[in-house]
């Protein structure tokens, strides 16, 4: 049984001109991916540096004294776990401490006021992170 010349498979030619089509479509699909998984890592660096900063205040006016570490919040019940710092560990936070302000009349203790990245690497808005 002969089968017909060129009646099966794809011809060389054909499976390049789908291959470049592919590629193509890759390169115009990469930098966006790209662009969205980066703008997703800082909208979540955003909300756990809001997240803790409102945590550190009320953490403050509940104790009647600031913490003085991020896992103070943990062990106290404020947070499950210390969130992520966009360098993907929780230790890389940089953390502002002050010796003389105070949040009420009634504190007693002073510690961290606030809190910023440990990454000194450029956001897309063309500060640095650590500076959010």
């Amino acid at each position: 049984m002969q089968s017909r010349r060129g009646s099966r498979g794809f011809t060389l030619i054909e499976m390049m001109v789908v291959i470049s089509v592919i590629l193509i479509l890759l390169a115009v699909a990469l930098p966006n991916y790209s662009a969205s998984v980066n703008a997703a890592r800082e909208e979540n660096l955003r909300k756990d540096l809001n997240t803790l900063n409102q945590v550190i205040y009320q953490y403050t006016l509940d104790k009647q004294k600031a913490p003085k570490s991020l896992d103070d919040l943990r062990t106290a019940g404020y947070l499950d776990a210390v969130p992520d710092d966009i360098t993907g560990r929780n230790d890389t936070w940089a953390v502002e401490e002050e010796t003389d302000t105070i949040m009420s009349p009634s504190q007693t203790d002073t510690g961290i006021i606030g809190v910023h990245s440990g990454s000194n690497l450029i956001g897309s808005d063309g500060r640095a992170y650590s500076e959010w």
